[in-house]
C-alpha cells in the first residue's frame, strides 16, 4: 500500500528497475492485506463523498450568506479530488501487484508458518504477526543468502523484538524506506 498511497515512491521505482542482484520476496498475504486496505479506504472515501454531498446541499439552501453561496464550489472540487484519488490509488496498487506478480517471489503461507504465528506472538497485531512468521520461515529456508527486510510499518516491524527475530534467521538489515535500502545496496558494490 505504501506504493499505492505514495508514501514510499522509491518502492515503485525499485519494482520498475529491480537490479539483477536483488530478488524481491513478499508474503502472499501482504497482497491480500493491501487489497483489503484499499477496499476499506475506498469505503471511507465514498462515505466522505456522501458527507460532502450533504454539506453541498445544505450550503446551496442558504440563500442569504455569501460564504455559504461560495462553499458548494469548493466542496464540489474536494469531492472531485477525492474521487480522483480513489482511482489513482487503485491504479497504482493494481500496477504494483502486477509488477510483483511478474518479478517477485510470492511467499506462500505454509502450515508451519501459521502454527508458529499462533504459538509465538512477536507482534500484537495478528495479521502482521502472521506476515512476520511467513518472512521468518522463508528466511530460515535460505540460510546462505544475504537477506534484508523493508517495511514502512515501523510501529510493528521496527521493534527490537522483530529485529532480533529477523537477525536470528539471517536478516541482518532492516529498512523502513526503500531509499535507505537502495543507498545500502549501492554501498555494497
Amino acid at each position: 500500500m505504501s506504493i499505492a498511497t505514495g508514501r514510499d515512491p522509491q518502492a515503485g521505482t525499485l519494482l520498475q528497475n529491480t537490479p539483477e542482484s536483488v530478488q524481491i520476496a513478499i508474503p502472499g498475504i501482504c497482497c491480500l492485506e493491501a487489497l483489503s486496505v484499499l477496499q476499506e479506504d475506498e469505503k471511507y472515501r465514498r462515505s466522505f463523498a456522501q458527507q460532502l454531498n450533504i454539506k453541498i446541499n445544505q450550503a446551496e439552501r442558504n440563500i442569504t450568506s455569501p460564504t455559504a453561496q461560495s462553499l458548494p464550489f469548493y466542496l464540489d472540487r474536494a469531492r472531485d479530488a477525492n474521487q480522483m484519488l480513489i482511482g489513482e490509488t487503485e491504479m497504482r496498487l493494481i500496477e504494483a501487484l502486477n509488477q510483483m506478480a511478474a518479478l517477485a517471489e510470492i511467499i506462500a503461507l505454509r502450515n508451519d508458518m501459521l502454527q508458529s504465528s499462533l504459538s509465538q506472538t512477536i507482534i500484537q497485531d495478528r495479521t502482521d504477526n502472521l506476515i512476520l512468521h511467513c518472512i521468518l520461515g522463508h528466511a530460515r529456508d535460505r540460510p546462505t543468502e544475504v537477506k534484508v527486510f523493508c517495511s514502512g510499518n515501523v510501529n510493528d516491524f521496527g521493534t527490537s523484538e522483530v529485529r532480533e527475530a529477523l537477525r536470528h534467521v539471517g536478516v541482518n538489515q532492516y529498512f523502513s524506506r526503500t531509499q535507505d535500502f537502495l543507498g545500502w545496496l549501492q554501498s555494497q558494490t
